[in-house]
């Protein structure tokens, strides 16, 4: 069988194929440690429950009008942006979504022509690449630096500017590495942006999770022509362990509002009615359980990126957001388990994973292949125990 071009220029998700490996391992018995899940391992907050039952013991289960989010939602979302960002966002400048994957998408289809390019700096989350491959788009990888804490530069994102550029992705706290971009880094690339009218798509869904004495800051607060070009994504996912209610939204221009309404329209309506009760509650509702989340999250930070520096080789910045460590393992390529070389960060997952039982994320899907990404959004107690794993099995590599 024949498959569309552009689905055949896609890769599958490495972070999905690593966790259903590790699934399967699990159900057959095998004391897997999973590191490579991007959710928070807290339970939904049980008002956000209460109000999901409310609305089935209410009848809340048909279709919703309109189609972009129930308004009630879309009020709470502009209310939860004027909080946090100090922006003014109408009704019809905000979209509600079957997740943020999907806002992502619909940005990119409402956006995107063929031949169009997409540029994306490394490391990135593996879906940023693909999408645009979609629409006959074409990603354009940035390699970033370490000495610029793997963030993108103005004068990298210039240079790889051409006449087909149309959109930037950005994603500040970064999934992989944790970094969070500076008010005056934004700065600089929101100047390179309006000077060449560049379409950004800002994913800050883990805004919420930042630490220490980081803040976060939205590029679309940087003044009006940078919000124009603006496409900000966010959830409730992440800040209130919702992944599997299944809600995104963007706030942005009408114009690309508009155009990200018309193909949800035609491709899945609208998102669960169910889901967008349950989001109104989580934005409106107390955020003391956000702050509580953070503080674990910042403990398992320090503690899991504190023996990764333990290790003999193994590089690893303090992530300033997020919930992932990134390390560099590159001193452990060519190494040996026995006969086997471990070549690359592909290898070396697999042989955590296999030998170890901790699964792990290579850093080749991110698009940076020194790395692995850890996640620390599990229970402190399996995290010493996937450490203690991990170490013994590095260990065991010869030269």
């Amino acid at each position: 069988m024949n498959l569309s071009k552009n689905v055949q220029r896609m890769q599958s998700s490495v972070t999905m194929a690593i966790s259903a490996k590790a699934a399967a391992m699990k159900r057959q018995g095998i004391d897997v440690i999973s590191l490579s899940a991007g959710e928070p391992d807290f339970d939904t907050p049980q008002h956000i429950k209460d109000a999901a039952i409310r609305a089935i013991q209410e009848g809340f289960t048909k279709y919703t009008v309109p189609g972009s989010g129930i308004i009630e939602l879309k009020e709470a979302i502009c209310r939860k942006i004027k909080r946090d960002s100090g922006l003014d966002y109408g009704l019809d400048q905000v979209i509600v979504n079957n997740g943020a994957k999907h806002t992502l998408f619909l940005a990119s289809a409402a956006l995107l022509d063929p031949g169009d390019e997409v540029i994306i700096p490394t490391p990135y989350w593996v879906t940023f690449s693909e999408q645009p491959k979609l629409m006959g788009a074409n990603p354009v990888i940035v390699q970033t630096r370490a000495e610029n804490n793997l963030k993108l530069t103005a004068e990298e994102f210039e240079r790889a500017i051409t006449p087909r550029t149309r959109m930037l992705i950005l994603n500040s706290p970064s999934n992989p590495s944790g970094a969070v971009y500076t008010r005056a880094e934004l700065e600089a690339l929101a100047a390179v942006a309006v000077k060449h009218q560049i379409h950004v798509l800002s994913d800050e869904i883990y805004e919420q999770l930042v630490y220490g004495d980081t803040k976060h800051c939205s590029i679309s607060t940087l003044g009006e022509e940078i919000r124009e070009l603006t496409i900000v994504v966010n959830g409730v996912s992440k800040t209130y362990a919702m992944t599997g209610w299944r809600i995104g939204y963007a706030a942005a221009s009408k114009e690309i509002i508009a155009g990200m309404d018309k193909v949800q329209g035609q491709e899945v309506s609208h998102p669960s009615s169910i889901s967008q009760k349950a989001a109104v509650a989580a934005l409106d509702g107390p955020q003391e359980v956000v702050a509580q989340m953070r503080v674990e999250f910042d403990a398992r930070r320090r503690y899991m990126v504190d023996r990764l520096n333990a290790l003999e080789g193994v590089r690893c910045t303090l992530p300033q957001g997020a919930f992932y460590a990134y390390p560099d393992v590159s001193s452990y390529f060519g190494r040996r388990a026995g006969e086997r070389v471990l070549a690359d960060s592909v290898e070396l997952c697999a042989y955590l994973l296999e030998e170890a039982k901790v699964a792990c994320v290579p850093g080749a899907g991110f698009g940076t292949h020194p790395h692995i990404r850890l996640s620390y959004a599990t229970s402190m107690q399996n995290i010493e125990r996937a450490m203690d794993r991990i170490a013994e099995a590095l260990g065991r590599l010869r030269a």
